[in-house]
Formats: structure tokens, sequence, C-alpha cells
């Protein structure tokens, strides 16, 4: 714990564990998804973003780059057939965003139009840092995740606009083909706003990945994951705590998990390979993702079926070094995974996506024979390992939980820090650093590191009262590596509960200030978020 914290926040205490939805409380009835039919709406596919012509690069004023004027705005959409129209907020006219395609090093500008209401219609908590009742209830700033972005087009949180403002961010797409996304990231209302929809997905493409020939054009579709509550009347239900002065909760657990906007979708494919470009953006939902073959049309459990493989090709900054077979996938929120799954022997069947136990969305694959020239490469892309030897500092950053006398929790920390207290981590342009992640709590916190991309080195398990009471790190067996899934390119990593988690992070790009936070995004708003500094050698 940091210094004076116990007494600056009247005795909180850090929490080893804690039961995070045990006081949340909802504002009207909640919707039983269960009564709903399955697979009766068409998973739909988001628009592709398209240019609106052109403006000079900021980089160079005698070049043109693509420009593209995107706006936040109320929308309303169907999630299911037998629902009304729900309402949300959005980037254009239907929810998810549209879906950015470009290439490696051909830059582009947009520019991010507030255009929403002046009223917030979810419950903002203006204890929270950066909520307080003198700032405007609606605020947006966009953050392109996974971009290497100067800090000026970052979105940090604090550059927001309000409701008839707009801010123009250069994208120069100097990096490897990936799958990145961007969403909302407004200081203590970020929850709320991409909750109530502000997100999308920005796909680059290079030479490297064209070449591979995989799966592409119709066979190349966007899972985008996110859980909702919803009332009775199919509306957005965000819970609040019982505190009617303080809403916030620590995390939401919905049980409508929608993919593209739909509930309980299908999806008609030919008796071939795919690939889906997988991206959790739930708040605080954790995925375990696996694929059986559907004994009926409407079973949501039944008797336990096969789980079948497929292979992820990807995580989030690009394609790894081999394909790697699974059958079941963790998905930790802002995460990406590239999947190819073969249909091809599955002809004729009905086969669905689960999480857990309970279904997401159904493939009906079809009957006919396919033609498939597409590929699944035995090797991919070299992802040479960083030596540690290259690391010229080695950070240790705590991941805390407070809790009031009651054991609730009521705030986050990185490192034991506020938001609002100096920079501590002062990186060199071009440096490489270890930052070992020591987490005390039962949760497991996804972290994100704005403009870079690093590799996971090891997890480790620890003893947390001794690091707590006495700085020691006390390990309780092996440093564990990666998985191989996880063995490429990252800007989000998984730290597990009562583990030493340790990335080696190249710092590239640009010099000035950037933030690192969890991406559990009621932690992140309720100040689990730390900005940083590139600093020029």
């Amino acid at each position: 714990m940091a210094a004076g914290l116990a007494a600056g926040k009247g005795g909180l205490m850090n929490a080893m564990s804690h039961s995070s939805m045990g006081q949340a409380v909802s504002m009207a009835p909640a919707l039983d998804v269960n009564t709903l039919a399955q697979f009766v709406d068409l998973l739909p596919l988001p628009p592709i973003a398209k240019p609106q012509g052109s403006r000079p690069s900021p980089a160079d004023a005698k070049l043109s780059v693509p420009f593209y004027r995107i706006q936040a705005q109320a929308v309303t959409s169907k999630v299911h057939r037998d629902l009304p129209p729900t309402e949300f907020w959005s980037f254009g006219s239907s929810t998810p965003g549209p879906t950015f395609e470009t290439r490696s090093g051909e830059p582009l500008l947009v520019e991010w139009v507030n255009a929403l209401p002046h009223q917030h219609f979810l419950p903002v908590d203006h204890t929270i840092h950066g909520a307080e009742p003198d700032k405007p209830t609606v605020r947006t700033v966009v953050h392109m995740h996974g971009a290497k972005a100067g800090p000026e087009s970052d979105g940090y949180p604090d550059d927001w606009i309000v409701p008839g403002k707009s801010a123009l961010y250069y994208y120069p797409n100097q990096q490897d083909a990936a799958m990145l996304w961007y969403h909302d990231h407004a200081i203590g209302i970020n929850r709320l706003n991409v909750y109530a929809g502000l997100f999308g997905t920005f796909l680059i493409r290079d030479g490297v990945e064209d070449a591979l020939n995989l799966p592409k054009g119709k066979y190349e579709l966007p899972l985008l994951l996110y859980d909702r509550l919803l009332t009775r009347d199919g509306q957005l239900l965000y819970p609040v705590s019982p505190d009617p002065k303080s809403p916030w909760v620590p995390e939401i657990s919905g049980n409508a998990i929608l993919v593209n906007g739909k509930l309980f979708p299908y999806l008609e494919v030919e008796p071939r390979k795919y690939r889906f470009r997988v991206l959790n953006a739930s708040n605080s939902r954790f995925y375990h993702l696996s694929l059986t073959e559907s004994p009926s049309h409407s079973s949501t459990t039944g008797a336990q079926t096969k789980e079948l493989e497929f292979h992820q090709i990807g995580t989030d900054q690009g394609l790894l070094p081999a394909p790697v077979p699974l059958t079941t996938l963790e998905i930790a929120p802002a995460e990406r995974a590239d999947l190819v799954v073969d249909f091809s022997e599955y002809r004729g069947t009905h086969l669905v996506l689960k999480n857990d136990a309970f279904v997401v969305m159904q493939f009906r694959v079809s009957s006919a024979k396919a033609a498939d020239s597409s590929a699944l490469p035995r090797e991919l892309v070299p992802v040479p390992k960083i030596p540690e030897s290259q690391a010229v500092q080695t950070r240790l950053l705590t991941l805390n939980e407070y809790v009031n006398k009651a054991g609730n929790p009521v705030m986050l920390l990185l490192n034991g820090m506020h938001w609002g207290e100096p920079i501590t981590e002062k990186p060199v342009l071009g440096s490489t650093e270890i930052w070992t992640l020591i987490n005390p709590t039962n949760d497991s916190h996804p972290i994100h590191l704005h403009l870079v991309r690093f590799q996971i080195l090891d997890r480790q398990s620890y003893v947390p009262w001794l690091f707590q009471t006495k700085r020691q790190l006390q390990f309780l067996g092996p440093a564990q590596p990666p998985e191989p899934n996880e063995a490429g390119w990252k800007d989000t990593v998984r730290a597990d509960p009562h583990m030493v988690t340790r990335i080696i992070v190249p710092f590239t790009g640009f010099t000035g200030r950037y933030v690192w936070h969890c991406h559990i995004l009621e932690h992140e708003d309720n100040e689990m978020m730390r900005p940083y500094e590139v600093v020029a050698g």
C-alpha cells in the first residue's frame, strides 16, 4: 500500500479479494434472455468506413492522405427479432461503429465528431475523479487501441470534447498488419460510453499477410463480442450500487452476449476455411470460447458435446509465428484473437460458439461442396524473442484494490498512485524495459499500454502478503512461459491473481505523454490508470 493512502482515503485497506457484484443492484427489472428464441437473427457485419476525400498530411503538407469524418451519435438498433429497438450511442448510424480498412505505411486522418445529446442516459458517478459535478455530463475522446500514434492523436483521457465539437487525429499506420479497435476513453465515464456502444474496429493489412493466402473477402469476418444487461423492454440496463450518491460498481456481467450487435445470431457458412477477427469489447467479462456441434437448433446446454478444434493465427498486434490449435480460447477485455475455423468436415451440420456453458451464436454449415483455395500455413511470421539483457530498466508495479470497512471495493490504483499524481514512469525513446506487474488481488486484470507493443516473458505465483508488508518477492514455483497463443506481439496482457506477470517493452515511435491502465473499464474509471511519458534520450 502506498504510504499515506489509508489516512487519505478514510482508512481504506488494500483488498486481497472481493465479491464484486454482490453489492450491485438494478434500477429496473432485467430481461431473462432465456425466454427469447435463439438463432432467428442473421449475424450483421459492421459497415466499412468510407473516406470523404483527402487532406494534407500533418507529417508532410505536400502529401494528401485519406480523410474520414466519423460522428458519435444516438442511434437505435434491434438486438433481437422479438425486442423493440434499443437505444445506443455509436460512431455512425449503426452499432458497432464502422470498420476501417487500411494498409501499413498508409496514413489517414479522422475527424471525430461529438454529436451526442447533452445528457447521459446511463448513471454517472460524480464522486469519481474526472466526473465531478462541474464537468459536462457528456464528453468523448477516441483512443485507437493498439495504434502507434503521436500523443496528440492517442486519445488522452483528459482530452475530451463536448457535444458540438470535434477533434482531428492523425494515424501514421507505421506498423505491422493487425486488428486494432477504437473506443471512447473519456476519464470518469469511459465505462458508460463504451457500454452505450462507442467502439469499432480498425484493420491494418500488409504484404506479408497478403502473401500467406489466408481466407479473405467474404470468408474473413469480424466477431465483436460484448455483454449487456437489458430491461424487459429491451433497453440498456447499467447496474448501480446501493448508494445513490456513488453508483459506481466494480464490475459488470451481463446475461445478453451480443455479437456484432445481435443476441443469439446465426451465420450461414460454406464447408471451407474462414478467418474470424475476434474482439472482446466487454467492459469486464472474460470469455472462454469453444465450438461444438449443436444437437438441436435451440439447446442452450444439453448433453456434453465434444469441443471442436480451431486455430489461432494472431493476437493483439498481429500474426503469431505459427498457427496454434485450440479447443478453448480465453480472451480478456480488449484482447483480440485472429482465428481460422475449417468447416469442411461439418457439411450440413449446425455448430455453436459457446462461452463456458452458454450459447453465443450458431454457424449453419451448407451441405453443398465449396471450393477453397485459401491456406493455413505451417509458419506465419517470425517473432524473435527480445532478450532480457536488452532491457535497460526493470520496474516493479503493483495492481491494488481498496475496500471499505464493510469489505466492499471502492477504488483501484496502479502502484498505489492516483491518476493526478506526478508521472513516475518515464522510459527513454528507443529503449527497452521490463515491467513486472504484481497482482495481490483475486481478480485478473487485463493491463494495456498505449503506443507500444510488447512480449510476455512469464508469469509466476508468489506470496502477496510478504510483498505487501516487506516488499519481498517470494515465489511459490517456477516461472511459466506465456501460452503458445500469447507468444506474439501484444498490447494487452492478462495479469492473473496472486501472480507476477513480466512483459518486455520496446518504447518506439514517439515521445510524449501516454497512459497505461486496467482494461476492466469499471476499474479504469475509478483510478486504475496512470500516465507515463516517453522522453528523448
